[in-house]
């Protein structure tokens, strides 16, 4: 037998989240997860500006290795860092490395 559908008002809403916005079967695992996603909000927020803030850095070094008549890519550095990523996170490290460097790539 199912329990009766739980009814929670528009102000109560605006201080706790309804379990089924979070997929949560109660209340308090809901104010977890609306807790923890909000954290990954902001933990998002960052890495996207370290990611740009990384973007810049690529640009200048670029620039100064095109400057200075050398190539765009250095390739030997590129799988130093392939290999850093994949060594801290495994296989899907490697993807993200090789994103991260396709992100990095061209911006001059």
């Amino acid at each position: 037998m199912s329990a009766a559908p739980t009814t929670v008002s528009s102000s109560t809403l605006s201080t706790r989240t309804a379990p089924a916005e979070t997929g949560a079967r109660t209340e308090a695992a809901a104010g977890v997860i609306t807790g923890a996603r909000q954290r990954i909000d902001d933990l998002d927020g960052r890495i996207i500006g370290l990611i740009q803030e990384r973007m810049a850095v690529s640009a200048v070094i670029q620039q100064e290795r095109i400057a200075s008549g050398g190539r765009r890519v250095n390739l030997s550095r590129e799988m130093e860092i392939i290999g850093h990523y994949s060594d801290q996170l495994g296989k899907p490290g490697t993807t993200l490395a090789m994103t991260l460097l396709e992100l990095c790539r061209g911006r001059v």
